[in-house]
């Protein structure tokens, strides 16, 4: 999280006028709606069904989906060195498989410097 929010910080440190930043807003997306309204049915209907119960670290992963990018879930203040702009950067989720906006961001990582 610290990682991304400063690279961004220094990149806004170098802009001459208000920061054109956008929240991405995973709350409006169909995955995410589908993920809210469905999961804990989900969940129930996976409890003891022949012996087999969603995995722990499944379930953290939804429910980490759900609070990525979200305001309410934990933020950082970010201030323009340049214009004085301030913006909000919601914390992300950082998990590798469910969330779009982190898995792909973890996949340009790790192929940034690989050549074809």
């Amino acid at each position: 999280m610290g990682g991304r929010a400063t690279s961004m910080a220094k990149g806004m440190a170098e802009c001459t006028g208000p920061a054109v930043y956008r929240r991405r807003r995973p709350e409006h997306t169909v995955l995410h709606h589908a993920v809210r309204e469905n999961l804990e049915t989900w969940l129930e209907s996976h409890l003891d069904r022949e012996g087999f119960n969603v995995p722990d670290c499944a379930e953290a992963e939804f429910r980490s989906y759900l609070e990525c990018g979200i305001l309410a879930y934990g933020l950082m203040r970010a201030r323009c060195g340049e214009c004085g702009h301030d913006f909000l950067l919601a914390f992300s989720c950082q998990t590798r498989e469910l969330c779009p906006s982190c898995a792909t961001r973890r996949l340009a990582d790790r192929y940034r410097d690989v050549t074809y």
